[in-house]
């Protein structure tokens, strides 16, 4: 006999923890440093734009697969697709998943070592230069990393281990609201610096002479990462779902703008500081733990501020690192026919493993370099770039010649409330989704001009 599946406690449970799974570093981490490399506004215009058009409905879609196949991405697709080539579907989206995976965990690691020095009172708020030299001092040492990061891999464990409804949707419920209070709160304190509104007029005012295909590229990438398209968490989380009793397209929506308020309000955080201190905005990766030294260094009691910083963003990346892990540990559940707890322990160690290198990569292994790029910005961009679009675009393709928009618009308006699929989404599954995402794909592979 079969053991039933598992269901969301409540629609607002299931929407509040896959905002989770959406909201997390990919917006406070990811989207500052990428817009502050490719044109502040420009980029931004060109997110936001991408996040309705193409994140909406294949975040949709994604759902809808999720929850008409009613198991995780690989014995789903088994299930969907039977032997044709879009079974690949799956393999994409848990090889996306554990590779965001591998080097998403060592940023965890960064952010908890940075809430630790600054509880204990040894985070320098002091010089933002000073910042930027312990920054890069600290990820040159992978056993430090390393130390820091495993057990945030655990409490994950842990977590995960409590169920669906007990612990990923009770988490969701307390850190989400959590998080936004904190978003706004940060973004005023920011605004009040001097020069900050040098910062806004960057961010807002789009210089159209900064775009081009990387634009086009990136901010696709990102959109995909931030929402979590591709990923295969939204297949996941939709399989839990009750076949018919569930309003997918509202869920979608609410989702996706949630996801695009917090990057747009990371935004605010981020360049507002940066122009008050004088820095430019292009610090890549780094962006968020050195430009962070410089607005605590004038605030009072910049330690304790810190403090709260890194415990928030610490949070924002824990629902995103708890939905991933779900959908590696569900996948081995329903693939391999193991318990939780055996799917559980083996992807969690699988994915320790896997981020040896990555850690190494800062370190020791710095001078290894493929296409230019070190192990763990390699794994950003592959991960990001590639495999996310890939599988945003096979996704596009399945729902547009073999499921069928008609018969996916069906499938998703069961359940649907007030906002719907309607006949205006056809030319865009059909035609604009699949071209747009093509083209983003076939520029990620160098095969454009």
């Amino acid at each position: 006999m079969s053991t039933p599946r598992e269901r969301w406690g409540s629609p607002l449970g299931f929407i509040l923890a896959t905002t989770g799974f959406s909201v997390g570093l990919g917006n406070i981490w990811r989207f500052p440093y990428l817009a502050g490399e490719n044109g502040g506004g420009a980029f931004l215009l060109i997110y936001v734009v991408l996040a309705v058009l193409i994140g909406i409905p294949l975040f949709t879609a994604e759902i809808s697969l999720g929850r008409r196949a009613q198991a995780t991405p690989l014995a789903g697709m088994r299930k969907l697709a039977g032997r044709s080539p879009f079974r690949a579907i799956g393999w994409l989206g848990v090889g996306a998943a554990f590779l965001i995976m591998s080097y998403y965990q060592l940023i965890m690691g960064w952010i908890t070592a940075y809430f630790v020095r600054a509880f204990r009172g040894g985070y320098d708020t002091g010089s933002v230069q000073a910042a930027a030299e312990s920054f890069a001092a600290f990820t040159a040492r992978p056993g430090e990393v390393l130390a820091y990061t495993i057990p945030v891999m655990l409490l994950a464990g842990f977590i995960i281990t409590r169920g669906l409804r007990r612990g990923i949707e009770r988490a969701a419920r307390l850190l989400i609201p959590i998080l936004f209070f904190f978003l706004i709160g940060l973004g005023i304190v920011s605004l009040q610096l001097d020069g900050a509104w040098d910062g806004v007029r960057w961010y807002l005012a789009p210089d159209f002479s900064a775009i081009g295909p990387e634009t086009w590229l990136a901010a696709l990438g990102q959109a995909f990462y931030s929402i979590g398209v591709g990923m295969m968490g939204a297949f996941v989380f939709g399989s839990f779902l009750h076949p018919r009793r569930s309003d997918i397209p509202g869920s979608a929506a609410s989702i996706v703008a949630c996801d695009t308020l917090a990057a747009v309000l990371a935004g605010f955080v981020m360049f507002p500081a940066l122009f008050a201190f004088g820095m430019e905005p292009d610090q890549g990766a780094g962006l968020l733990f050195i430009t962070m030294a410089g607005l605590f260094g004038r605030l009072p009691a910049g330690e304790v501020a810190a403090a709260f910083f890194f415990f928030f963003v610490f949070i924002a990346g824990l629902t995103s690192c708890l939905a991933l892990l779900e959908a590696l540990t569900a996948s081995a559940m329903d693939s391999l026919g193991w318990g939780r707890r055996r799917s559980l322990w083996t992807a969690l160690g699988v994915t320790i493993l896997a981020g040896v290198p990555l850690a190494l990569g800062g370190g020791p292994w710095a001078a290894v370099q493929v296409g230019g790029r070190g192990l763990f910005e390699l794994a950003d961009y592959v991960s990001g770039n590639i495999f996310l679009t890939v599988s945003g675009l096979t996704i596009s393709l399945y729902v547009a010649t073999v499921w069928g928009f008609e018969r996916f618009r069906a499938e998703t308006n069961a359940g649907a409330g007030r906002f719907r699929v309607t006949a205006a989404w056809g030319p865009v599954m059909r035609f604009l989704v699949p071209v747009a995402v093509g083209l983003v794909v076939l520029a990620g592979l160098g095969l454009l001009g």
